[in-house]
């Protein structure tokens, strides 16, 4: 396997975060004050399906730490996401107990999920990238509240990078899931599959998660003869992606088949066909003739699918 090259692969959704993590700093709670009350310091927030921003051409991503708390948000549960390079900005995260509905009577303010965000492009690429750490992060630890030894409530410790249970003293971290998404491909063909979840139409590489003790390749050859029969031989990365649906990295790779039959399995795949590189323009530019398409930009296999289509790995 070979490093990536990210010569050969343009930039992708949540990709460019630019922010300074500061993670020495997270265990000093006089530090993290002073970057709380900065007058700069801005937090976003978040309810369980929705990024409250605030209204404006283009809406902001952050609210004043006033306004977080006066809609509901929790000072003493807010993460800390980072600040920019230059010590400027500190960027915070909050958790809010609010309805799509409740987000719709907002004033100044508006909710929208971070998909829908991303696809419409309403905000810049590096506030998208630190949406998405809000967005896994506050997810954690809506899902981990309790402790998994014990049973009992943790807390909230390293400005919401740890959580500890003070009753049975275990220590728990925040968790990114890697799934393998590949590109497979057979000379001038390309193995395409429907997962019934994808709207109508939709054709994209396989993908799947990895599994404790495999390797990446492994995992690619793994999920790959799983879910379409296919024998895969030689894998390298192209490019990863952190992927906040909910807090995954997704690692785009291209392998070779050794064999062409196809056996689907049609629990995970309700399509799965070989496609010349005619076909896959047609994909990309909507003139298929059965209307098929491929995913948006947002997908790093939107990425991964017209990088080979326009040859720029082999």
């Amino acid at each position: 396997m070979t490093a990536v090259d990210t010569s050969i692969f343009p930039a992708m959704s949540f990709c460019d975060n630019p922010l300074d993590r500061c993670s020495e700093h997270r265990s000093d709670a006089a530090w993290l004050e002073a970057r709380l009350t900065a007058e700069d310091a801005r937090v976003v927030l978040c309810t369980s399906s929705q990024i409250v921003l605030r209204s404006g051409e283009p809406p902001l991503i952050g609210h004043t730490l006033e306004a977080a708390l006066s809609l509901g948000a929790s000072r003493e549960e807010l993460v800390f996401l980072g600040q920019m390079p230059d010590g400027t900005a500190p960027l915070f995260a909050g958790a809010l107990e609010m309805s799509e509905d409740d987000t719709a009577t907002l004033e100044g303010c508006f909710g929208m999920d971070l998909r829908t965000l991303a696809l419409k492009r309403l905000v810049s690429e590096p506030d998208l990238s630190a949406l998405a750490q809000a967005r896994a992060m506050l997810h954690w630890h809506k899902s981990h509240l309790f402790c998994a030894r014990c049973g009992k409530q943790s807390d909230m410790r390293d400005a919401g990078y740890r959580r500890e249970c003070s009753s049975c003293g275990g220590q728990h971290f925040p968790r990114t899931d890697p799934v393998v998404i590949m590109l497979v491909t057979d000379g001038d063909k390309l193995l395409l599959g429907r997962p019934p979840r994808l709207a109508t139409g939709v054709f994209t590489t396989l993908a799947g998660f990895m599994e404790p003790g495999e390797t990446i390749e492994q995992a690619v050859q793994r999920e790959t003869m799983e879910e379409a029969g296919i024998p895969v031989g030689d894998v390298r990365i192209l490019a990863n992606q952190p992927w906040p649906f909910p807090a995954n990295l997704m690692l785009g790779c291209i392998g070779h088949a050794t064999g062409t039959e196809i056996a689907m399995d049609a629990n995970e795949l309700e399509a799965c066909r070989w496609c010349d590189r005619a076909e896959v323009g047609q994909m990309i530019d909507g003139t298929h003739p059965a209307g098929d398409r491929i995913p948006p930009a947002l997908s790093i296999a939107h990425h991964l699918i017209t990088g080979w289509y326009e040859g720029r790995y082999a």
